[in-house]
Formats: C-alpha cells, structure tokens, sequence
C-alpha cells in the first residue's frame, strides 16, 4: 500500500505527484527505461524484434523475401519500428506527466470524481524535494528517450536513403 509522502496532505495517497513517480518507476515498461544503457537498449531490441513478428508478414505479402530481400527487410524493420516508435512515445508522455506534477509548485487532485477538483499549494521543502527528483531521476530519463527518438530518426532516414539507392 502506498503511503502519504507529506503528513496533512489533502490530495488523495493516489494522486500526490511522489507516489504518481514511485508507482511510474514501479511499472512494466517505465521501469525498463531507467535501466543503465546497455539493459535499456537490449529491451528496446527485444521490443522491435517482437514486433517483427507482426511487420514481417505484411512485409512479406507486399515484398516476396525471395525476389526483393532488400526491400522486405526495410519494409519489416521500418514496421517494427512503428511499433517501437510507440512505446517510447508513451514512456515518454508518462515520464513527462509526472515531471510535470512534480515541477510544479501546485498540485491538481479529484477528491471523489471530476467534478470537484482542487488545488494544493506544495510547502517550499516538497517543492524543492520534488524539484530535485526532477532534475536527477527523471530529465535524465526524458534525455535519453528524446536520444532514442533521434536515433530512430537516423536509423529512418538511413534506410530511405539505401531504399532509393537500391
């Protein structure tokens, strides 16, 4: 069970922006992106490797492997790529959202459903707590998912590039 992380707090144990991050960290893919270089990268290959599974056939239907390898490879890997594309952009909107939540200096919550919500003015010693989780956990996070994006980008380009010389 989560617990409050600021004693006389009324924004819901669910909804304060330090359990918002801790259950992020916690989650399935989040997690994978604050692994070290190495492990991230692996699962992000292991992502496009298992996506392949549903690009391969399409690419195969519009490309025979056997006449156009080239071409069906591309078209596969730029297919998975899709898919990975994907992932990143929601680890990247949910990495977002909670810096979001825990740079700024009020707190939106729902006491009971959309109707009421509120706003919580944050002390300055969680303001400032908050603001150092951003600036060491997750901006480090934001960067190399927008390095990953940039990458993908390169790896597009590269193959549009070996697709028209070929």
């Amino acid at each position: 069970m989560i617990k409050s992380s600021v004693p006389n707090c009324p924004v819901p144990v669910e909804q304060q922006p330090l359990n918002e991050y801790e259950e992020l960290k916690t989650a399935w893919l989040f997690r994978d992106s604050t692994l070290n270089w190495r492990s991230y990268l692996t699962k992000m290959f292991w992502i496009w490797c298992g996506l392949w599974l549903l690009a391969g056939p399409v690419a195969a239907a519009s490309f025979v492997p056997h006449k156009h390898l080239l071409h069906f490879l591309l078209c596969g890997a730029a297919g998975a790529s899709v898919g990975v594309v994907l992932a990143l952009a929601r680890l990247y909107l949910g990495w977002e959202y909670v810096s979001d939540r825990l740079y700024k200096p009020t707190v939106f919550y729902e006491e009971s459903g959309w109707y009421d919500g509120q706003t919580w003015t944050k002390p300055p010693d969680i303001l400032n707590r908050d603001r150092l989780i951003v600036s060491y956990e997750i901006r480090p996070i934001l960067q190399r998912l927008k390095f990953t994006f940039a990458g993908l980008a390169g790896v597009f380009l590269t193959g549009t590039i070996v697709w028209h010389l070929f």
